[in-house]
């Protein structure tokens, strides 16, 4: 069971601790527990019910009348809001508390409303991506087991997979080819499914390997077929050898490709002087490399 400080719930429901001291006081709508040295401090219980509040408060609905309604109540109220519309500035609490409840039919309503209304691409990067910087916290505090990731994590992965399985397929493969895999123990896939979604959607060629490739298979495929560029993923979790190692071994086996790579680890090295090596700090790096290799500028 998780247990949540007063700056905890602000962070993850968007309302100010001074804020939800005075709902406590003046309307009982939670009562936290207190250590014995009279620290306050929440369970699972507090978060879903002031995610509920949070989300009825901000869709409209005064404090004073949200306070008068019995816990179900409130629950029945944000179920009949989620089966319609829930506005922008509201969207990341809901989320939030559809992780909270593995409530698939409220995470999917909410992305699938987004990606018919502007895209799947702006859904990614203006919802999805911040969403899970949020997430970030709830593992942090340990109030998202396991399973509540796993299934979080799925949904996702689905809605990238149908997406990128929704884009034409190109008759011939179209020079440059990107092939994307993630090395030993690295676990980063829904960015790797991503970036395959928007090289895809931008009619490049990809050859996707997925996780817990080998070098030796990256050497392998290179006889096999044409490739161009590597790209891959070292986050600060990747740590079966040293980064300089593996790029080394598999430019050494694929002399005829460029590598790039991003993560956190990827920023801490310094390849400016390996003309062969591209180092994206994120997304946008990433695009932008993207569009200049589309334009001749690059290769």
């Amino acid at each position: 069971m998780a247990v949540y400080s007063i700056s905890d719930l602000e962070k993850l429901t968007g309302i100010k601790a001074a804020t939800l001291r005075a709902w406590e006081q003046r309307y009982e709508i939670i009562t936290p527990r207190r250590t014995e040295t009279n620290i306050r401090y929440y369970l699972d219980e507090d978060l879903r019910e002031l995610l509920n509040v949070a989300l009825l408060n901000k869709n409209g609905m005064r404090i004073s009348k949200i306070a008068k309604l019995r816990a179900d109540e409130r629950a029945a109220r944000v179920a009949e809001i989620s089966s319609i519309s829930i506005s922008p500035d509201t969207q990341p609490d809901a989320l939030t508390l559809a992780v909270v409840e593995m409530d698939e039919f409220m995470f999917s309503h909410i992305v699938d409303t987004n990606i018919r209304q502007r895209g799947f691409e702006e859904t990614m990067l203006e919802l999805i991506y911040p969403f899970l910087d949020k997430l970030g916290v709830l593992y942090f505090t340990g109030s998202v087991t396991p399973v509540q990731e796993a299934f979080i994590s799925n949904l996702i992965r689905r809605k990238v997979i149908a997406a990128t399985d929704a884009l034409p397929l190109l008759k011939r493969r179209r020079r440059p080819v990107f092939c994307l895999y993630l090395p030993e123990g690295e676990r980063q896939e829904l960015s790797l499914l991503f970036i395959q979604y928007l090289l895809r959607k931008r009619q490049f060629s990809t050859v996707y390997l997925g996780g817990d490739v080998a070098i030796s298979e990256l050497s392998d495929i290179s006889s096999i077929t044409e490739i161009d560029y590597f790209f891959t993923i070292f986050s600060n979790a990747f740590v079966n050898e040293p980064v300089e190692q593996h790029i080394e071994a598999v430019l050494k086996g694929s002399p005829d490709c460029e590598f790039l790579l991003t993560g956190y680890q990827a920023s801490l090295h310094d390849f400016s002087g390996h003309e062969r090596v591209h180092t994206l700090n994120g997304l946008e790096e990433m695009l932008a490399f993207v569009k200049e290799v589309g334009n001749g500028l690059v290769g």
